[in-house]
């Protein structure tokens, strides 16, 4: 019964052992002897204790740090750079393999791989277009990693350039530098809206000289109308009377005390009343 029990026993704890548990995140190859096996997905799977081992590997993106380094522009000013990589094994099993069997430590030899390339990027850029192209260096450092990096079984999926650090010297230099244009674009400004202002104002001068000049025309026109209208009527109704006109305004020159002006059916006959006049002397 002993060695019943132990032979039953042997092949359930050799079962027991061999029991391996794959999680979804992971892939994983089986070496029998030390060579490889085959490929793993991720579930329940077995295998031989003591004959077979699992090595197992995270397909998930892995966060790189590129580690901060001086680096020398094309026009020889040395700046502080750094970054950060995104990176993960592919999951097939060809991509797996490689990552076992062509390197031995695939994230640290991203990281080295990745501060030579930095060097070499910043080293063909001047330090005025290192400023302004960190897109550019990502995307060109993204391509060339992904490029080298296939035959470990790896995909680069982005780069990120975190931190341009010129020296102090030259940071104080553009410092000024910013200023003096801030300034620069103040007194820009300014002066464009003084002579906006000074436009606006010529402009509501004209405005109001070309209303006076209107307003005028149509008084001029108006009292040119009245003169008109004068001139009509006195022709339509004043025409025929021209001489009793002239006699009335020769009378009223000459008699202006005591003087009767009678205006007759025959027309105007002035007529002086002598009787009227005080007679120096005389009484009452």
């Amino acid at each position: 019964m002993i060695v019943f029990g132990i032979m039953i026993g042997v092949p359930l704890l050799i079962a027991i052992l061999g029991i391996r548990v794959v999680q979804q995140q992971y892939r994983g190859i089986v070496e029998r002897f030390g060579k490889y096996n085959r490929y793993v997905n991720p579930g329940l799977s077995w295998i031989i204790p003591f004959v077979e081992s699992m090595h197992k590997r995270d397909v998930r993106a892995h966060t790189l740090d590129i580690p901060a380094q001086p680096v020398i522009t094309k026009d020889n000013v040395e700046i502080n750079v750094d970054g950060i990589i995104w990176a993960k094994p592919y999951a097939s099993e060809d991509a797996i393999k490689k990552t076992y069997y062509n390197i031995d430590n695939w994230k640290r030899a991203i990281q080295e791989l990745s501060q030579t390339n930095l060097r070499q990027e910043f080293g063909s850029l001047t330090l005025d277009e290192s400023l302004i192209s960190r897109q550019i260096i990502s995307g060109n450092l993204e391509k060339e990693l992904d490029r080298l990096t296939d035959e470990w079984g790896i995909k680069v999926d982005k780069v990120e350039i975190k931190l341009i650090d010129p020296p102090n010297d030259i940071k104080n230099a553009m410092h000024k530098q910013k200023t003096a244009e801030q300034e620069r674009r103040a007194m820009k400004l300014e002066a464009t809206g003084r002579h906006e202002a000074a436009q606006q104002d010529k402009l509501a001068q004209i405005q109001k000289a070309e209303g006076e000049r209107e307003a005028a025309i149509k008084v001029a026109q108006g009292k040119a109308e009245a003169i008109k209208l004068v001139n009509e009527s006195a022709e339509r109704f004043f025409k025929g009377n021209a001489v009793e006109l002239k006699k009335l305004e020769v009378t009223e020159n000459s008699l202006r005390n005591n003087s009767k002006i009678i205006l007759s059916k025959d027309g105007i006959a002035p007529q002086v009343i002598i009787g009227n006049l005080p007679v120096e002397g005389s009484h009452a």
